[in-house]
């Protein structure tokens, strides 16, 4: 029989995914156990109506069959208007490239910026799909820390040290899973480091509606950047479509052609029913996207208020995404050890911060994604939680 290729079976790692938190509380749902979930990022609302009737409007028009592998020319056209006000920066249909959502968009730019076994550069924490899809393309992750003392912005020292020799940097700013929005410091950092090391910046900002501190800088925006940085977007965080699996890839118009006999040999393009339900959806403006990204800033602010001056549980201020990153390292346990029993105790589901690198260690991610009064209860079962262990004898068994 023949074996698996060595490419797909290391995907993950020697180290895992660190999923299984997650895994076990949907299997709990399924058996019927009442469980508070706030693991993954997915909005507790739906797609809007209006767009889910476009989205059938077009289907029955006949938008069914095979769409242009770039994607249709009036949704380029409105994602290059959109990044254009946004990057202070000409942009064209030529310079996206319509995907199958913010994830293929990772896997696209990563195929466009390195070769086999280049040196692929990462901040950690990451989102926990980043290592594979460098592995996949036959990269090699290397992890820079943005450690929690230092509000998870990146270190620059390290970054330096690393980057020479490397081919790409792959940055999320709003982050998840730490809500960070990097600082004018740290990017500028960023940007000095990539032209002196003649890097790729991969710059994933599908958080780019969610800032609550701050200000979002798209890196496509500094000085000097123009011609290497391949900015991915979505639609599924900003217009809560994250079932559509509707994004893009942005940048120089000779890579993005590249990027589209890629999509020829892959994905083969969107369907086009849903494009023109994204086009539709950009066409609604910044008020809604406010309208959805406003719940996440009253949820930040009911975890911030219970743990304000707690003694067990920390966290800085999340200054965007849909997130909030605890320190819960005042239990005794790891993040995958509250986790787990946070979830045995009191059926309550977050994501152990060691799931998302080394640098989160002792940190569990609340993602803000249950109504509010639910997201209030399973707020305060984890506070108590975390209180209940910490007052324990022989605490801290990870």
């Amino acid at each position: 029989m023949p074996t698996p290729s060595t490419r797909i079976t290391t995907l993950t790692g020697s180290d895992g995914d660190g999923w299984e938190i997650f895994y076990r509380a949907r299997a709990m749902k399924a058996a019927g156990e009442p469980v508070l979930e706030l693991t993954i990022g997915e909005h507790d609302i739906g797609t809007a109506p209006a767009i889910l009737d476009e989205m059938h409007r077009a289907a029955r028009a006949g938008h069914t069959g095979y769409a242009a592998v770039p994607g249709i020319r009036p949704l380029r056209e409105a994602v290059a208007a959109r990044l254009g006000a946004q990057h202070g920066r000409a942009y064209g249909p030529d310079n996206i490239l319509i995907v199958p959502g913010g994830q293929a968009g990772l896997f696209a730019a990563h195929h466009a910026a390195c070769d086999e076994g280049d040196r692929a550069l990462l901040i950690d924490p990451y989102y926990a799909t980043y290592p594979g899809t460098i592995r996949a393309v036959g990269a090699v992750p290397v992890a820079v820390p943005a450690l929690p003392d230092a509000g998870f912005q990146p270190d620059l020292d390290a970054l330096a040290q690393a980057a020479p020799g490397a081919r790409s940097l792959l940055v999320n700013s709003p982050n998840n899973p730490t809500g960070a929005v990097y600082s004018d410091a740290s990017l500028e950092g960023i940007a000095r480091i990539a032209q002196e090391a003649d890097l790729w910046v991969i710059s994933d900002e599908v958080y780019d509606t969610q800032v609550w501190a701050g200000r979002h800088r798209p890196m496509a925006s500094l000085k000097g950047m123009e011609g290497r940085v391949l900015t991915v977007g979505s639609l599924s965080k900003s217009h809560a479509m994250t079932g559509s699996r509707l994004g893009w890839v942005a940048g120089p118009a000779d890579v993005v052609a590249h990027l589209v006999n890629l999509a020829t040999h892959t994905t083969y393009g969107v369907p086009g029913y849903i494009q023109e339900a994204g086009l539709f959806a950009l066409s609604q403006g910044p008020e809604a996207e406010a309208a959805v990204a406003a719940p996440f800033l009253r949820r930040r602010q009911i975890v911030m208020d219970r743990i304000a001056g707690h003694r067990v549980l920390r966290a800085a201020p999340p200054e965007g995404a849909m997130y909030v990153m605890l320190d819960v390292r005042g239990t005794g346990l790891s993040g995958g050890g509250f986790a787990a029993r946070l979830l045995e105790e009191e059926r309550v589901a977050v994501m152990p911060g060691e799931s998302f690198g080394r640098a989160a260690a002792g940190h569990v991610r609340v993602a803000l994604t249950l109504p509010d009064e639910a997201f209030a209860q399973a707020i305060d079962r984890l506070v108590a939680c975390a209180e209940r262990i910490a007052a324990a004898p022989g605490r801290g068994v990870a």
